[in-house]
């Protein structure tokens, strides 16, 4: 029985087709390079991204806010004067406030026959309605013409950020021009509480609505009633959240060693392949010769 000392060899020759340079070794690690500085940008790009997640829940996420939403409406009438526009609010917790003028402001439409009204103000969180009218005004029109433009209803905090689409301004630039003048308009909201987190973990509560309408021309038995443009809320009781989340760091790096591990382990496997494939084909080639 012999035995062979040369198992104990721990400096094996390296294989020769990593150790002689080749054309197509050169062209798969130039290709390598690119490969791994592409998915290197792809993930540091979405690395720096941050993604926004969403939730819903039952809550009342705005605790602080004593049970009040604030409101931004900004809404032209041109066709009515404003000494006649007013702002009405009433719920059922018994409010009704005639004539509401607090950050208020009516600015003067089409040489005075119109009215631009622009006001900020607070609702319960309680069902309820707020409305475009007449009802303050001194002396009540013959014939006031409701026709009107929304520029814009919104409810809590203005979010800014483009990655959440959501029905923040829903009734934003709705027109009703062409209606009927003397008609009453009845907007059905559903106001559903939004939070929006971002990275630092500070909140933002604003508001989403979807929103119906109806147009109508009222009567009692005393004759034709008064139009208006009626704003009837009610709040729903689940709740919208969006997170902002990164990347952990180490998921980052991770995957860099993953693409840059696997893309030269791959590399070096084809490279071989094709070595081995060419030195056969060589050998083929000078025993066809000789």
């Amino acid at each position: 029985m012999t035995f062979d000392v040369r198992r104990f060899d721990i400096y094996r020759k390296v294989p020769k087709d990593l150790t002689q340079p080749t054309y197509t070794g050169a062209f798969i690690s130039i290709l390598c390079c690119v490969f791994i500085f592409f998915l290197f940008l792809s993930e540091l790009t979405g690395f720096i991204a941050t993604d926004i997640v969403n939730e819903l829940y039952v809550d009342d996420p705005d605790k602080d806010s004593g049970g009040k939403i604030d409101v931004s409406l900004n809404i032209s009438l041109p066709n009515l004067h404003c000494d006649l526009v007013g702002l009405d609010i009433q719920d059922e917790m018994g409010r009704h406030e005639v004539g509401h003028i607090d950050n208020s402001m009516k600015i003067p439409l089409n040489q005075g026959d119109g009215c631009r009204f622009e006001g900020e103000f607070t609702i319960n969180k309680v069902p309820g309605n707020f409305h475009v009218s007449t009802h303050s005004a001194t002396a009540q029109p013959t014939s006031p013409d409701m026709t009107h433009t929304i520029h814009k209803l919104a409810f809590g905090e203005k979010l800014q950020v483009h990655k959440v689409q959501g029905a923040f301004n829903a009734l934003g630039g709705a027109d009703k021009l062409s209606s009927n003048p003397l008609a009453s308009h009845d907007y059905i909201l559903k106001i559903v509480p939004t939070v929006y987190e971002d990275l630092s973990g500070k909140q933002r509560f604003s508001y989403q609505y979807t929103v119906a309408n109806k147009e109508y021309v009222a009567y009692s038995h005393t004759g034709r009633i008064i139009p208006a443009i009626w704003f009837r809320y009610d709040l729903s009781p689940i709740t919208v959240k969006y997170t902002e989340r990164r990347q952990p760091l180490y998921r980052f790096i991770t995957t860099i060693c993953a693409i840059v591990g696997g893309t030269f382990t791959v590399a070096g496997i084809i490279d071989s392949c094709i070595f081995t494939a060419s030195e056969a084909w060589k050998k083929i080639q000078i025993g066809k010769m000789s």
